[in-house]
């Protein structure tokens, strides 16, 4: 096992820089850097000090054999209710603000909204499964109907409504996770 692009890989995982990881454990960068080049070996302390600010521990860190999970079903969901905004989301998979992108079912019902959105690093994707709805991106409305699909850089507010009288579902997908 190569400890140290483990290491290295958990880090950018976790989008840190080597100077950031080397701060949450009291260490040098320079430390974290002869780590990750497996120059140096981490003692037994410092290796779970590493795992921890990982956001993992010493088993999962050497069991190799684990394979994340890949299909998720309705028990997996997590729903959302907002009565005020006439909207339900789905997050379909559990955790997935972990993961690089966050895939949500959201259920808009006649003239519901989504949350308003602020500008925010990433991009984002939707496809409307049901209905029409209204995609805005700052000051621009956009129309998208049933069948179609929008994707956009999420640098501006950017929010969906609903201005029907009929349901519209859209699945929406978020990199890096922000619902």
């Amino acid at each position: 096992m190569d400890i140290g692009e483990k290491i290295r890989r958990l880090r950018l995982l976790n989008e840190l820089t080597q100077d950031e990881l080397a701060q949450r454990c009291d260490l040098t960068k320079g430390f974290i850097s002869k780590i990750e080049r497996n120059i140096t070996s981490p003692s037994i302390a410092t290796l779970m000090d590493l795992l921890e600010a990982l956001g993992t521990d010493v088993k999962k860190f050497f069991n190799e054999d684990v394979q994340d999970k890949i299909v998720f079903t309705k028990e997996d969901i997590y729903e959302s209710i907002n009565e005020e905004l006439l909207n339900r989301v789905s997050w379909l998979i559990p955790n997935a603000q972990k993961n690089a992108m966050e895939p949500i079912l959201i259920e808009l019902d006649p003239y519901g909204t989504s949350n308003i959105e602020e500008p925010h690093k990433g991009e984002e994707f939707g496809y409307v499964l049901k209905g029409t709805i209204n995609l805005y991106l700052g000051s621009k409305k956009i129309k998208v109907k049933k069948g179609e699909s929008f994707y956009f850089k999420s640098s501006q507010l950017h929010y969906i409504e609903n201005q029907t009288n009929k349901p519209a579902v859209v699945l929406w997908v978020a990199s890096p996770p922000s619902f």
